[in-house]
């Protein structure tokens, strides 16, 4: 009897183990078994695809025998950090991001579809071109385009680029990374409509004040130094002027807790995600420095570090009364995603604002002739070392081009010298491709 019930207990044991480690293989494969039937089909053994830009040019095609890019060699080297490549050396690549998609794979069957597979994304190749040429091939920087209304991102250049198909070229340091994306960088001036927005909202006779600026701003025992000598001035002028000490004073008159959520509330600290591709999040600090510190970070230096795509969705959301049409990468005949950014009267006097700052400071009949509508702020940030770093940031206020932008140089020296002239041919160059 004792005999019987020890082998009945180890066969209840077995079944039991039976059972947990078909238990353990069902949750894996649904949880990663997509992984395991994409494992070799990354390596050409799957269905075809192609990856196309939103005027039906092929970026990137492959099959069960071979894997292709552009016939162009500056449309793959323009658009390698939107297209990534087959190895996923760039994190942020549509073949790696979508791959899965592009492949179909059917969770019953365990297999792929064989069927070819067409992936339209939102870029315009031409314009991803007219950026990377714009910023100079030689150069370090980024440029995105987006229209605000839509959401749907139009142009991601970062440089240094890689051309995917010459694996005997010798691969510049740092090209693999999405400066648009994956990297962060001091907003200098640029991060003042930050500054603004907090003020505007946080400081009740804002509008009413004159800020003087002799300068430089002495606060506590620092120095902060103005790139003019601006007398008194209202805010609209201390923006159009970019002045420092104004910004100064108007940073520490908001407070270290307005300004902190705003720039969290804004997304500058997140996670940001552009259809699966995601953005790293910025800095700016979590406690308060003192008086002399925060008029740093007010005007976008201090710690401060943001991506360019942070200040896209920024400055989209301002274009757009407040709202912001979520961005994406991938083409659809949905209606976008409408969310609430920025409070609506504030969205509208910034843009405003930077109305006024191109037509007060940027002379648009020099700089931008043709481009309607222009809202815009430069930045110029210091780095430490170097040239600073030159940043143009802003939208056309024009229907019939909703066109949100950021440019950044690395190194590049003043906003309104590097940055902004870029801007301007992407622009340009994005208005003729709507004919």
């Amino acid at each position: 009897m004792k005999k019987i019930t020890r082998r009945a207990f180890t066969v209840l044991l077995l079944a039991a183990a039976i059972i947990f480690g078909m238990t353990v293989f069902v949750l894996r494969y649904v949880d990663e078994g997509r992984d395991w039937a994409l494992y070799f089909s990354r390596a050409n053994a799957g269905a075809g695809g192609e990856l196309r830009d939103r005027n039906g040019v092929v970026l990137a095609s492959f099959d069960a025998t071979k894997s292709a890019f552009s016939d162009d060699a500056e449309t793959r080297v323009a658009c390698y950090h939107v297209t990534g490549d087959y190895w996923n050396r760039t994190g942020t690549g549509a073949l790696s991001a979508y791959w899965g998609d592009m492949q179909e794979y059917e969770l019953l069957s365990g297999t792929t579809k064989k069927e070819p597979k067409q992936f339209t994304l939102t870029v315009d190749a031409s314009l991803c071109r007219a950026a990377w040429n714009a910023i100079g091939y030689n150069r370090r920087g980024a440029a995105m385009l987006m229209n605000y209304k839509t959401g749907e991102v139009l142009a991601m250049v970062s440089l240094p680029s890689v051309d995917p198909i010459n694996g005997e070229a010798k691969v510049a340091d740092t090209a693999f990374i999405n400066r648009c994306l994956t990297a962060t960088f001091p907003p200098g001036s640029i991060f003042k409509l930050v500054t603004a927005a907090a003020a505007i909202e946080d400081v009740p006779d804002l509008f009413s004040r004159q800020f003087l600026c002799e300068g430089e701003y002495t606060i506590g025992t620092v120095d902060i130094h103005c790139t003019g000598v601006h007398g008194y001035q209202s805010v609209e002028q201390a923006l159009a002027n970019s002045c420092n000490s104004a910004f100064a004073q108007i940073a520490v008159a908001t407070g270290y807790n307005s300004l902190y959520r705003h720039v969290r509330d804004y997304g500058f600290l997140d996670t940001l995600e552009l259809d699966g591709l995601y953005a790293v999040p910025g800095n700016y600090r979590t406690e308060y420095a003192g008086n002399p510190e925060l008029a740093w970070s007010g005007i976008g230096q201090s710690t401060d570090l943001i991506t360019p795509f942070a200040m896209l969705r920024y400055v989209a959301a301002i274009a757009n009364d407040g709202m912001l049409a979520t961005p994406r990468l991938i083409l659809s005949d949905e209606e976008p995603v409408q969310t609430r950014l920025i409070n609506e009267g504030t969205a509208k006097k910034l843009k405003e604002m930077m109305s006024y700052n191109v037509t007060a400071h940027y002379d648009p009949q020099t700089n931008f002739p043709g481009l309607y509508g222009l809202c815009a702020k430069t930045g110029t940030a210091e780095v430490g070392s170097g040239e600073p770093h030159s940043w143009f940031t802003g939208f056309l206020d024009d229907a019939a081009h909703p066109y949100a932008f950021v440019v950044m140089i690395e190194h590049g020296g003043a906003g309104l010298i590097s940055a902004a002239p870029a801007a301007a041919k992407i622009l340009r160059a994005a208005i003729a491709a709507e004919g």
